[in-house]
């Protein structure tokens, strides 16, 4: 006991026993969708899934695992495995991305932080460069979070500003770029007023340049690298203004198309390339369309295209975009702060604890299950194991990855009786379904269901339960869809594969034979998500989980 009276000490569950072994599985990517020929699951032969949807049906339901369910600000925004993971380990919702930054930015503690700190350095001698999607759509970025930035930069010593826009038209309304590059020019010349060289340096529209994703056109980011960091583009103008209602008239292009452009004095040198000694800021919050930019800016080892030069910046994100590559290495705005998480609790509470990926998504069942946490609560307690991963090919080279691998694993943890709890992350359907592949995607399920099989079929051996679940969606649908749900195709007349994750909510199936008679799923959480998984967990352990977790998902019904 803390002298607050605080206990790591949980009660006993009135109807449920301790020390039964559970087995906790959590399939990557793997949602629940409309039957279809782009629904690598259905299509994939995955018996023991489909045995556990047919079975009790009180043993089965669905959870969200995207938008405010995981703590991301609107219902559009898909889940991924690190927001998946921190709900399913804490067993509450913490704010993530976008409102993080708010907080931050509103708090004024954006401003004490590590990252700013980093890129402050240059302010006396360098170049603050902003470089982000321009608009209010809210899904990567918000201009008024730039507008903060800018003031709160400036407040702090930043003494010659440059910002890089990237029009939108896709989570606005096309068009709507000119409204929002005046907006910006407004402020900036506001700003020079009070003696701040502030300027916009560059341009393009987001899908032309450098907001490409998941390694699928490099040439896209390096048509930004070309603007923003060697002042080369295509297209020179004066001002902004001019080059965004110019290029949108003369070339046709949408705003997300806007060939890249840069903005030249009057003697048409580029008023803002990045060089050595300054720093550099994306400015989005949503990860996905930032990791490549991110890795051309602070890799010294970098093939992906031909960066002509590297200049020595202080670089950082608004968040760090990748917690398994721990990129950018520096970022104004760090992840929640998560105490009290499930698996420190059940530690606590006597429960041995084994957990098992590959390194792919070994950090996402440690280090994010248990609040962004390195390392082990007690070492004479748990035990992690990592299974190197394929590298040097694409997932869909071998869909199978390490599923058996890590399914023997478990098997063996759970076998030797000395845990309670057995974890694991089965990256296949998340890290093939990402290729676009979707021959390689249905391998990669039935892989999966059959890594699920050997589990189940341990803790059958030992009487034990199983809880099987996933983070997010994303082998359930493979096909860009129009808003009737009709597949969507290009010019050749060939479907747009979905390479990303997806809004669907995902499975979650209890059972063994340790599961007290009785259990089911509760009728009075039909909004249920990620973060009430944690409490159920605790109560198949034998205890109740504590009063502000998110309520358990089951019952104990008095036969």
């Amino acid at each position: 006991m803390g002298s607050s009276g605080f206990s790591w000490k949980l009660p006993d569950h009135p109807k449920l026993p301790k020390g039964k072994i559970l087995g906790m599985v959590v399939l990557d990517g793997w949602g629940e969708a409309h039957p279809d020929q782009y629904n690598c699951i259905h299509v994939a032969d995955t018996p023991t899934m489909d045995s556990l949807k047919k079975g009790a049906p009180e043993k089965w339901r669905l959870v969200k695992a995207h938008g405010s369910a995981v703590g991301l600000p609107t219902e559009d925004d898909m889940g991924n495995s690190e927001v998946g993971h921190n709900a399913l380990g804490a067993g509450r919702i913490y704010a993530q991305g976008a409102k993080l930054v708010d907080f931050g930015l509103a708090s004024g503690k954006i401003y004490e932080g590590e990252g700013f700190k980093y890129i402050k350095e240059c302010f006396e001698t360098g170049t603050l460069h902003l470089i982000g999607l321009l608009s209010d759509g809210g899904v990567h970025s918000r201009i008024d979070q730039l507008q903060l930035l800018l003031k709160g930069a400036s407040e702090n010593g930043a003494k010659r500003i440059r910002v890089h826009i990237l029009t939108d038209g896709r989570d606005v309304l096309d068009g709507s770029s000119v409204g929002f590059v005046e907006t910006l020019e407004n402020d900036l010349a506001k700003l020079r007023e009070k003696g701040v060289d502030a300027q916009i340096a560059s341009g393009g529209g987001r899908m032309y340049v450098t907001m490409d994703r998941y390694e699928n056109d490099w040439e896209v980011v390096k048509r930004g690298w070309d603007a923003q960091v060697l002042g080369e583009a295509p297209y020179k103008f004066r001002s902004a203004v001019e080059a965004v209602k110019k290029l949108r008239e003369d070339t046709k292009a949408s705003d997300q198309y806007i060939p890249p452009f840069v903005i030249v004095d009057e003697n048409g040198k580029p008023v803002g390339p990045i060089v050595d000694g300054d720093a550099v800021v994306t400015f989005n919050f949503r990860a996905d369309r930032m990791v490549m930019i991110a890795k051309s800016l602070e890799y010294e080892d970098f093939d992906k295209f031909d960066r002509v030069r590297f200049p020595k910046i202080h670089y950082a994100g608004m968040l760090q975009y990748d917690g398994e590559l721990k990129l950018p290495s520096h970022y104004l705005v760090s992840p929640p702060e998560i105490e009290r998480t499930s698996g420190e609790y059940l530690v606590h509470n006597g429960v041995r604890t084994f957990a098992c990926s590959e390194t792919v998504k070994f950090g996402h069942v440690t280090f994010f299950w248990n609040g962004n946490r390195s390392g082990y609560f007690d070492p004479s307690m748990e035990e992690y194991v990592e299974i190197p991963s394929d590298s040097g090919i694409t997932f869909n080279v071998k869909p199978k990855m390490k599923a058996v691998e890590i399914a023997e694993k478990a098997r063996d943890a759970i076998l030797s009786r000395k845990f309670h709890q057995v974890r694991v992350n089965l990256p296949n359907g998340d890290m093939v379904g990402h290729t676009g592949d979707i021959e390689a995607t249905i391998v990669a399920c039935k892989a999966a269901d059959e890594a699920v099989k050997i589990i189940l079929d341990a803790i059958e051996q030992v009487g034990g339960i199983y809880v099987v679940t996933a983070d997010h969606g994303n082998a359930e649908d493979m096909v860009k869809r129009n808003k009737s749900g009709q597949p969507l195709l290009d010019k050749a007349g060939k479907i747009q594969i979905l390479t990303s994750h997806t809004l669907q909510p995902v499975p979650i199936a209890i059972g063994g034979p340790g599961l007290a008679a009785g259990v089911r799923f509760r009728n009075d959480v039909p909004g249920g998500g990620l973060a009430n998984v944690a409490a159920t967990v605790m109560n198949l352990h034998g205890f109740e989980a504590p009063s502000d977790y998110e309520p358990t998902l089951i019952e104990v019904i008095d036969n």
